[in-house]
């Protein structure tokens, strides 16, 4: 087993890991609530049963596309209209163009959730 085998393993180790930790650690809380009484609608407090999950991720994904769609465009122009270097500007307005998208994504989703 080479050098290039650790990278995979050790992405896939730590998925599992912070899944692992996320959904023990949701059951304990759980747990603990129910043995002190609590009502088991707190665990659906703050969902909204008009608008389903997936609405909120086709939502979230076009935008992050729409998002990298702009960002290619926008890394095209001034790479072609100034003389900055291909290498650096691609990666840097892409992602900053994407992450814009996912927030404006994610004040829509909450707009959503509200009507």
């Amino acid at each position: 087993m080479g050098p290039g085998m650790l990278i995979p393993i050790s992405f896939f180790a730590m998925l599992f890991g912070i899944f692992y930790l996320m959904y023990s650690t949701r059951n304990r809380e759980r747990i603990a609530l129910i043995e002190k009484g609590v009502d088991a609608s707190i665990f659906m407090k703050g969902r909204s049963e008009t608008t389903s999950m997936w609405k909120i991720f086709v939502l979230n994904f076009a935008f992050l596309l729409i998002g990298s769609g702009v960002g290619i465009f926008v890394a095209l122009l001034i790479t072609t209209y100034t003389d900055l270097n291909n290498g650096a500007v691609y990666p840097s307005i892409i992602l900053t163009m994407a992450g814009i998208g996912l927030l404006v994504g994610f004040s829509r989703s909450k707009d959503l959730d509200k009507k």
